[in-house]
């Protein structure tokens, strides 16, 4: 994004999914810890912010500064021309529309509530990382998969024309 490219976002970009910031699952988290209704239950903690993959990709571009450049793929190309287990990760996971719902964790746990919306805590983070070159790791071979992906679509639309 910071050097103006395309960024591959799967499918269409509307499922839905969730992004929790840390110190929204933080709080969930310790509300649980030595929690009598805790014991022996299964808990997710998540934000209650549903977002577009389009939207969660648009906060990270506005928080950088820069502008978005959606390029669609489908979920199920990316999985089958990729060696990352996209397969798992995407297919079964992130590519499916997802909505949470936290009345168990807010029932064991009443005073739980999140208070960072994503579009925040993604600016936080941004500005964290920006400021830390330590944590900036750059991945030359994610990134060449991702320009070959691309090239490799539009050389096709191109020779369909």
């Amino acid at each position: 994004m910071l050097e103006g490219k395309p960024v591959i976002i799967h499918g269409d970009g509307t499922s839905l999914w969730t992004m929790t910031f840390n110190t929204d699952f933080a709080r969930g988290f310790v509300g649980l810890m030595g929690n009598v209704h805790a014991i022996g239950e299964s808990f997710q903690i998540t934000s209650d912010e549903t977002l577009t993959w389009n939207q969660i990709y648009k906060a990270v571009a506005d928080a950088l500064g820069v502008e978005l450049k959606p390029y669609y793929v489908s979920s199920q190309f990316l999985a089958d021309v990729s060696d990352y287990d996209l397969l798992g990760s995407l297919i079964g996971d992130k590519a499916n529309s997802v909505v949470f719902d936290n009345s168990k964790l807010k029932r064991a746990v009443p005073t739980f509530r999140t208070e960072v919306r994503f579009d925040q805590g993604i600016r936080r983070t941004i500005d964290y990382v920006l400021a830390h070159p330590e944590f900036q790791k750059e991945d030359p071979e994610f990134d060449a998969w991702c320009d070959k992906v691309i090239a490799t679509l539009e050389n096709v639309k191109a020779a369909l024309r």
